[in-house]
């Protein structure tokens, strides 16, 4: 856990508000932002579980409400950056692979899948067209390079926007001051999809945002802690919660609703609300 570019230590929260997977659902986002501004208390932390943009249109309101939101947040006394975490969700990841599609093996054939996955209404927000990018790929390493770079442009012209996309990272976590010594066993880690039970949580790669067919069944705890959460589940079963997981998954996005949860310190599911 010593990768702070990687995972964040949320360290000793009040509680912890976790949003699951929003997909550019710009007025579901608002509602939650409502419900989560009208109980948010000094202590208390917020954590996007990844999955931001993608499959909606409103990809760059959405990114300007958030950032809104977390200046509204920061102005709070004692709130600091890292109380406001953004994960990596498959749709980011996605995107940030679109903006170095030049060094793809199969640039044409991966450019066909993320756009089918989700990608292209992103790609759409920034300026850009499949049919482009196809050209782009047909004509070369440097036309394709060229491509990128003004899709890239593109976002950074829109203020805060590149800020989002650095500022991802694979999980957070907190780990329960009140934990039992001797079993080690405590607190509550969140991520996009889930995790791989059988690795460590440095060599999960990829399992963050896509997720792993092993994690739903998890039947005890993982890496030390008491409950892992996400926000999306791939294979769409929708909200679920466990003695070991819970997945704030509504389908948003997809005709379903956005779901937050409020966390304790432990792991335990205080709160949860969907709109």
């Amino acid at each position: 856990m010593s990768e702070p570019q990687k995972f964040v230590d949320l360290r000793q929260p009040r509680r912890i508000w976790a949003i699951g997977s929003v997909h550019a659902q710009l007025d579901h986002l608002y509602a939650v932002h409502e419900v989560v501004a009208s109980r948010f208390q000094p202590g208390d932390r917020l954590v996007y579980l990844g999955n931001m943009i993608g499959w909606g249109e409103r990809i760059l309101e959405t990114i300007d409400a958030l950032l809104a939101f977390r200046i509204w947040l920061l102005s709070w006394r004692g709130m600091e950056a890292d109380d406001i975490v953004y994960l990596r969700g498959a749709q980011e990841e996605m995107w940030q692979k679109l903006l170095q599609l030049q060094f793809a093996p199969d640039p044409q054939q991966v450019l066909d899948w993320m756009t089918k996955h989700g990608a292209g209404t992103t790609l759409a927000a920034y300026g850009g067209t499949v049919e482009q990018g196809m050209a782009a790929a047909r004509g070369g390493t440097m036309m394709l390079g060229r491509w990128t770079q003004g899709l890239r442009q593109a976002m950074q012209q829109r203020p805060g926007h590149e800020n989002v996309f650095n500022a991802l990272r694979r999980a957070a976590y907190c780990l329960d001051p009140a934990r039992d010594p001797d079993r080690g066993e405590g607190g509550v880690l969140l991520v996009s999809a889930g995790v791989d039970v059988r690795r460590p949580l440095t060599h999960q790669g990829d399992a963050f945002w896509w997720g792993s067919a092993n994690f739903a069944q998890m039947s005890v705890p993982y890496g030390g802690f008491s409950r892992v959460v996400r926000g999306f589940d791939p294979a769409g079963r929708g909200v679920s919660v466990t003695d070991f997981v819970a997945t704030l998954d509504g389908g948003c996005g997809f005709g379903g609703h956005l779901v937050c949860g409020c966390l304790s310190p432990s792991g335990e599911i205080l709160d949860l609300f969907q709109v």
